[in-house]
């Protein structure tokens, strides 16, 4: 099967790669040249313009586009639309939100084009491992579209499914890591006490490794955290800055539209949004007042 592609990061140029392992046709463009030339030389179709790309799949086409989410995703389709036919497909692989997913189907399918969303995890692991893919769209445009999940998942009836219509993939995408930050957090927590139960002098390390097996917080997460600590046992020259792409606050926002408690994930959320304040203001405040209402000493820098 033939599929475009557009972004060709590590995530994307993983993913032509597994394609055509799979022995799918890949013809792929990125505004980096060294990117489209890796692809070129890795044995895909590596092109220097959208047009070019339309030009090289036959009807009809299928382009996954795999482009930081909001206005990125929308001028790349406007700029695709002119060169492409009724029964063409665009496919949304990045991290959109779902309501965004929802309107690009509604505007696409009155003109007679397909829309599918995708949310995908696995990263940088994924030419490894194979993807997991959550996908929301029209039956028949998804069944259609098998192939290149099957090629992309960990096997083919494993890690990927459509889970219903446009606008699905990303929802459930979304709501994957809200978990996905929940459980970050209380990995963090857990190897924080640890480690600084002194008098133990734990190997986090080799805690980690015991966990891996036949434990019940046994997870990929986990084993990805265990092969950082044997790297870096101490954490040292990292800076507690954790960022966010967005995922979690619209689980946030979703959960309480829907008048569900989400404790743990809103949490998590708000940890990462605290470790990115310098000279935290927050905890200034609650020292003063405390010092205030019970004499308590004040560290000064």
């Amino acid at each position: 099967m033939e599929l475009g592609l557009i972004g060709l990061g590590k995530m994307g140029g993983n993913m032509a790669e597994r394609l055509r392992r799979a022995g799918h046709k890949v013809v792929g463009f990125d505004f980096n040249a060294d990117a489209v030339k890796r692809l070129t030389d890795a044995g895909s179709v590596g092109v220097n313009s959208l047009e070019d790309l339309v030009k090289n799949l036959a009807a009809p086409r299928a382009i996954w586009i795999m482009v930081p989410a909001g206005n990125p995703v929308d001028e790349t389709i406007a700029k695709l639309k002119p060169f492409m036919q009724k029964g063409d497909t665009f496919i949304d692989g990045g991290n959109s939100n779902y309501k965004d997913s929802q309107r690009r189907y509604a505007a696409l399918k009155p003109e007679g084009f397909n829309f599918v969303d995708v949310g995908t995890s696995g990263g940088v692991w994924g030419l490894k491992e194979g993807y997991s893919m959550m996908v929301g769209g029209d039956e028949d445009v998804v069944e259609r579209l098998r192939p290149i999940f099957e090629a992309l998942a960990p096997g083919k009836d494993k890690g990927w499914g459509r889970t219903g219509p446009a606008g699905a993939g990303h929802f459930v995408k979304m709501v994957h890591n809200g978990i996905e930050y929940g459980m970050m957090q209380a990995y963090a927590e857990g190897f924080a006490i640890m480690g600084q139960k002194k008098e133990m002098n734990f190997d986090l390390a080799q805690i980690a490794e015991i966990w891996q097996y036949g434990s019940v917080v046994r997870s990929w997460l986990l084993d990805l955290t265990a092969d950082a600590l044997k790297r870096n046992p101490t954490l040292e020259g990292l800076e507690p800055y954790v960022a966010d792409s967005g995922e979690g606050r619209w689980t946030v926002f979703e959960a309480i539209d829907l008048n569900i408690s989400a404790p743990i994930i809103t949490e998590s959320l708000i940890r990462r949004i605290r470790s990115r304040e310098e000279n935290n203001f927050t905890d200034r405040m609650l020292a003063i007042m405390r010092n205030e209402f019970g004499g308590h000493a004040v560290k000064k820098d």
